[in-house]
């Protein structure tokens, strides 16, 4: 199938109206070019915008888009897995897709066997969500990983019941296994444990270091987080060992942990709900240091609300996509668009503010029209060559049904250093 592939132009951006300032001292410029202008050093040269699948016009929109690159003979293979959504944390079945030609055209989606829905009495559907796809190069397979969810009488079941990680590999013929479920037997994942939308890391040796949310009760209030040690032999994923947990008792806690290792030390970024997002460092992966929030160079915080963060590496440095309040996007649910990016310092754990660019803009009006601005809270980020990475994210419209939104492509053209 072929992709829609539209490249937003700068009068498309004007169009949206945003022509106003970020709070950056240019106000002249729309927000995209006054970032621009912040670094003479930029390692970006460029961000290219396009829309793989066209929701809006067919009315059939992907989300939790999330592509890892897998080498074959003739090239980098971007598999992309993704699924529909008919309302709040209501997907529908997992499916993947391909492209062959670094993104410029994908394969029609087609469903993983085994990560649909599965009746099971009384009104009740377990379904699978949040999966994240990565290469393994030791075994030359793909490792989705995501978790079970629950619905009930067509909408997410309330409350939940337990929850846990759910894999399935691809190997290198292309064939799928049989979704599993990743065993975690300790007291702490006794009721729910997650590592949905999550990054992780394969190290050297072929094991996996996969963050994880968890609360061992129903009634317990907040999660935790924490990362696990587990061994993949290109079927069967197991826990090794844990590390310590980190805690955060205001409303639900700490979720959606993602990792990276930069430079042979590990970062970890956190989603909680007091507007706020995370950070905290490891020498090995599994012992982290405490939290602390996100805040800009100069100690301001990051003011955000309740949406991951992920990582984008580069191999000189490293750097965070996220959402966050913005004049322009004030009354935006949870404020999830536009979608930003900005370089980490590795010294501080700040985000260094003169280096904020736009990653995919708010299209349409956040202030006086916030209701039919699309969100972008649930995005996946993936380095596809070593001059160009790129952050996918399908929109949620719910005012406009939740089945019109587009599967968006922002290419992040690097420097060659």
């Amino acid at each position: 199938m072929q992709s829609v592939w539209t490249s937003y132009s700068r009068r498309d951006f004007l169009k949206a109206g945003l022509e106003v300032t970020v709070g950056i001292g240019c106000a002249s410029l729309c927000p995209s070019e006054a970032l621009a202008e912040s670094a003479g050093d930029d390692l970006i040269r460029r961000i290219e915008r396009t829309v793989i699948f066209g929701g809006r016009k067919t009315g059939a929109t992907w989300f939790h888009p999330r592509v890892c690159m897998a080498p074959e003979a003739d090239g980098n293979l971007a598999l992309m897995t993704l699924q529909t959504i008919g309302g709040p944390d209501f997907y529908g079945p997992v499916h993947w897709t391909v492209s062959k030609d670094m993104g410029a055209t994908w394969s029609r989606p087609e469903p993983i066997p085994g990560l649909g829905r599965r009746a099971l009495g009384d009104g009740w559907k377990e379904g699978v969500c949040d999966v994240v796809p990565e290469y393994h190069p030791q075994t030359r397979t793909v490792l989705a990983v995501g978790c079970n969810v629950y619905y009930r009488d067509g909408a997410l079941a309330q409350p939940q019941r337990s929850r846990w990680p759910i894999y399935a590999v691809r190997s290198a013929d292309g064939k799928w296994s049989p979704p599993r479920k990743l065993e975690w037997d300790d007291p702490r994942g006794k009721f729910i444990y997650s590592c949905g939308c999550s990054q992780r890391v394969t190290l050297p040796d072929g094991d996996v270091l996969i963050p994880l949310n968890f609360k061992p009760k129903d009634d317990r209030p907040h999660y935790a987080v924490n990362s696990a040690l587990c061994s993949f032999d290109g079927r069967t994923l197991a826990i090794r060992k844990v590390g310590n947990d980190l805690s955060h008792p205001v409303r639900s806690g700490l979720l959606e942990p993602s990792m990276v290792c930069f430079r042979d030390r590990y970062y970890m970024t956190i989603r909680a709900e007091d507007n706020r997002g995370y950070v905290t460092v490891s020498d090995d992966g599994l012992q982290w240091r405490p939290q602390r929030p996100w805040t800009w160079d100069d100690g301001a915080p990051l003011v955000t609300s309740t949406t991951q963060q992920h990582w984008l590496p580069h191999s000189e440095r490293l750097f965070l996509v996220y959402t966050r309040k913005d004049a322009v996007n004030v009354n935006v649910f949870r404020w999830r668009a536009p979608l930003f990016m900005a370089e980490v310092d590795r010294r501080t754990l700040r985000l260094i503010r003169a280096s904020e660019r736009i990653v995919l803009p708010l299209l349409g009006d956040g202030v006086r029209d916030a209701k039919h601005v699309a969100w972008m809270g649930n995005f996946h980020t993936v380095a596809a060559g070593p001059d160009e990475s790129w952050v996918t994210v399908g929109e949620a419209r719910p005012h406009d049904g939740w089945v019109v939104g587009d599967t968006l492509l922002a290419r992040i053209h690097w420097h060659q250093w």
